[in-house]
């Protein structure tokens, strides 16, 4: 082999292990999971007497879903003279006025609720939380984003863990109001159960570090003025504050079976926004805590899922370099003699691969009873998951390069059904160049493809198709959206 052939050979392999690790990883969560599971959580006791409460409702510019929200909370099953609700508005369009309507009808039927308006967003949604928490009454604090609609036992079922003066947060799973829109909000939904049932599940019942998820979590506050407050020097606060809150020996709970219902995205760009900020935000949390964690005397197992936690995101860069090495070390290996593609691809592809198929397939086990006819959905979810590595390897070079950004909401049209329409309305996201260099790839991918098929690379073409479909899908969807208006996306009936 030349020098270049030998680099080319060494770098892919050196991914492929990387990625097969933390493939390997996903199976101990699951683990973990199946281990723990008939020891959920249970309230140390009940509070005689209820404690006051604060639901903060941080909005921006959510005209299509603020008083949906506001309806909701305003419905929470809770002491009236016990409830404060703050709607905490950074908006600077129409969503202002229809938050103020529906908070004066509300306080006129007796809620004590009251709408904070900011004109200046500094520290975004950090920002407004803590501008809030300075005339906040509760001693714990619920937060809702717009997109959620809490259902009314939501407190009743989550403060009485706070019996226990150790715990800091108790987060709820969320629920997916549209998840049966489109093929996204389908594989959206899937992504969620396997985040919230297999890692934090996973995680709290085995006392390791997880995070409150910004929404749909209940806080004691002086859990959050010990942490150090809500800091607004990385794009996933919730992150941050929830691991400087564990690192100062505060527990949290996470709740399975009690459901925050919410609307996910059903715009490609939409989506890829939100994942561009939570990428982004998790891999500044790592900057700024991961080596204070690391120094910590916390036990190994701890640190050590904390280093997996924190970095995982940056196997969107590995996944990157993948993209482009593939093709070539194929080439390369094919060269020499394909038999050693089989003893030595397969073996790493499928651990990092299968063990995506496996994490999602138990979660969907957990949770439903027609988990069976789900599965149909695992290779789409694992296409887009490949057809989100541009995005996200951009968010992690600009964490690691320390390029600052704004707190790009992720727009909300107020989807529940599939008969609802958010083509016409406002927050559309544009991105043109992104897409393009999505759509190079899943051609480079689809000539990929006809060389392995050509040469009778068989066992190769698997894994070539899911790059193939995850660049092609994400791209093309994301500019027919753009450009045309229509929602290209396939109805999960069409799969």
């Amino acid at each position: 082999m030349t020098p270049i052939e030998t680099l080319t050979l060494a770098a892919y392999f050196f991914v492929l292990v990387i990625l097969a690790v933390y493939g390997w990883h996903r199976y101990y969560l699951v683990y973990l999971y199946m281990k723990h599971k008939d020891r959920p959580p249970t309230p140390m006791g009940t509070f005689k007497t209820l404690p006051r409460v604060t639901v903060q409702l941080p909005i921006y510019n959510e005209m299509y879903v603020a008083e949906r929200l506001i309806d909701a909370v305003c419905k929470l099953d809770y002491p009236r003279e016990l409830l404060e609700i703050q709607v905490l508005d950074d908006s600077v369009d129409e969503t202002t006025a229809v938050a103020r309507r529906a908070v004066r009808a509300h306080a006129a039927a007796g809620i004590n609720i009251t709408c904070l308006h900011r004109t200046d967003r500094t520290g975004y949604k950090a920002g407004a939380l803590e501008a809030g928490l300075r005339t906040a009454e509760g001693e714990f604090v619920a937060v809702f984003d717009a997109d959620f609609i809490p259902t009314p036992d939501f407190l009743l079922r989550s403060v009485q863990f706070f019996t226990d003066p150790t715990v800091a947060m108790v987060q709820a799973r969320w629920g997916h109001i549209n998840q049966d829109y489109s093929l996204l909000t389908k594989i959206q939904s899937i992504l969620l159960d396997g985040h919230f049932v297999l890692e934090h599940g996973s995680r709290s019942r085995a006392g390791l570090f997880f995070n409150f998820n910004g929404t749909a979590g209940i806080w004691r506050r002086s859990a959050i003025v010990d942490a150090g407050g809500w800091q607004h020097d990385t794009l996933t606060e919730d992150l941050d504050l929830s691991y400087r809150a564990q690192l100062r020996g505060w527990r949290f709970v996470f709740l399975q079976d009690l459901v925050a219902p919410a609307e996910v995205p059903v715009e490609m760009n939409a989506f890829k926004s939100q994942q561009h900020r939570w990428a982004k935000g998790s891999v500044q949390t790592c900057r700024k805590l991961l080596p204070r964690i690391l120094r910590s005397k916390l036990p190994l197992g701890v640190r050590a899922e904390a280093c997996f936690h924190l970095t995982a995101n940056f196997n969107y860069l590995l996944m990157c370099v993948l993209s482009v090495l593939m093709a070539p070390s194929m080439v390369i290996r094919y060269n020499m003699g394909w038999y050693e593609m089989l003893l030595i691809d397969v073996p790493l592809f499928f651990a990092a691969t299968a063990s995506v198929a496996n994490f999602y397939m138990v979660c969907q086990r957990e949770l439903h009873a027609d988990w069976t006819t789900r599965l149909k959905y695992l290779p789409f979810l694992m296409s887009i998951g490949i057809g989100l590595t541009i995005n996200n390897t951009r968010a992690v070079l600009e964490a690691l390069f320390n390029q600052q950004s704004e707190f790009a909401r992720t727009p909300k049209y107020g989807i529940e059904r599939q008969a609802d329409e958010w083509i016409g309305k406002r927050y559309r996201q544009s991105d043109v160049i992104q897409p393009m260099i999505e759509l190079a790839l899943g051609l480079y991918f689809t000539a990929t493809v006809f060389y392995a098929l050509a040469n009778g690379i068989y066992a190769t073409v698997p894994f070539l198709v899911l790059f193939q479909i995850g660049f092609l899908y994400t791209s093309l969807v994301s500019i027919v959206q753009q450009f045309s208006g229509d929602d290209a996306v396939l109805k999960p009936e069409e799969v």
